[in-house]
């Protein structure tokens, strides 16, 4: 995009659609540095596909197929639970939380997106920057936090078989996906000060399709070892644990597991395939694309922006088609929904 003699394309604001992170625009993205002036940044420019410009157009008709793929499949999940007052169990109440937050980040993303493939709507101001970084990152860590939850309530179904039911009821299911919730903003609450306390004086130009912490860091013209030391910190301690104490638990699953019978192993490993399809398709483009930011080198800027788009809309695509085709009864209540909806439809 060509920026003559230094001055910058108007900007055009693009706030996302979701009401309820407002108030947060408001309160944490309307702080300003330690010495009480404003970052020197006021909108931000996002490339898209970097080398890719002229086949953007035509790549967002495929992107906005999966987006639609993934808002529709997760809202059937969530109705199916919601309605069938039989899938009202731990499992099934973690599942309709996972596709609630897998809508929320495709949104939270994808329709910019479309916006700079279709439109050349380039340019994002800070505060809606700074607004869409924190709402990709804080459902990122609930997420996260759900998938741990999911691990543990298959550890105690399958280990602690007796005590599943006395162990996570409702009200505990409950307060378990509040506390997601509170964890991944209370993580991600330090973001907008740290990244307000920067001087953008030269590029403002992000290599992304959306904003994320690692690529608008990069950008300040003073020292983010802070922001990287945070960025550690929050990978660690949310992802890295996570990722951690799930694979203990299968590991403890596993070990009970080669205790059973073919039958009961069969059984067992067909309750927790779903599951972990999941966590593959959730945690390996995340470590990839944190692992790209690290160690790769600066000029390969494609591979990141890929592995950033298929971190944002893969897992919200594949997760409702595998819990649709590995989990019976997912699957039966979805073929019931369209056998009747295809009933109604007939003159």
């Amino acid at each position: 995009m060509t920026v003559p003699n230094g001055t910058l394309v108007q900007p055009a604001c693009f706030l996302l659609p979701i009401p309820a992170w407002h108030w947060l625009q408001l309160s944490f993205f309307t702080m300003v540095g330690p010495n009480g002036n404003e970052s020197s940044a006021t909108y931000f420019i996002l490339i898209g596909l970097p080398g890719l410009e002229e086949a953007q157009f035509w790549l967002a008709f495929p992107l906005c197929s999966l987006y639609l793929i993934a808002v529709l499949g997760n809202l059937t999940i969530i109705y199916i639970v919601r309605t069938e007052h039989s899938l009202h169990e731990p499992m099934y109440i973690f599942l309709c939380m996972l596709s609630g937050l897998d809508v929320l980040i495709s949104t939270s993303s994808m329709p910019k997106m479309m916006a700079i493939f279709w439109f050349n709507s380039t340019t994002i101001q800070f505060d809606a920057c700074l607004l869409q970084m924190f709402a990709i990152h804080s459902l990122s860590g609930m997420e996260s936090t759900v998938l741990l939850a999911m691990a543990f309530d298959r550890y105690v179904a399958i280990c602690h078989p007796l005590r599943h039911a006395t162990v996570l009821t409702l009200p505990r299911v409950t307060k378990i996906g509040m506390a997601a919730v509170v964890r991944g903003v209370a993580l991600m609450a330090p973001l907008p000060v740290f990244i307000k306390r920067l001087p953008f004086c030269s590029s403002n130009i992000l290599s992304h399709s959306y904003c994320l912490h690692q690529d608008v860091m990069k950008l300040a013209c003073a020292d983010i070892h802070v922001n990287i030391i945070y960025g550690l910190i929050v990978i660690i301690s949310a992802i890295g644990l996570d990722s951690l104490l799930i694979s203990l638990s299968y590991l403890l699953i596993l070990k009970t597991v080669l205790g059973l019978t073919r039958e009961a192993q069969a059984k067992a490993f067909g309750t927790c395939v779903s599951h972990v399809c999941a966590v593959f398709i959730f945690y390996v483009p995340f470590i990839g694309l944190s692992m790209v930011h690290r160690f790769g080198k600066q000029h390969d800027s494609l591979l990141p922006v890929i592995l950033a788009n298929t971190y944002l809309l893969v897992p919200p695509v594949l997760n409702p088609i595998v819990y649709g085709v590995k989990t019976k009864e997912i699957r039966q209540r979805i073929l019931r929904l369209f056998h009747v909806t295809t009933h109604t439809l007939d003159p």
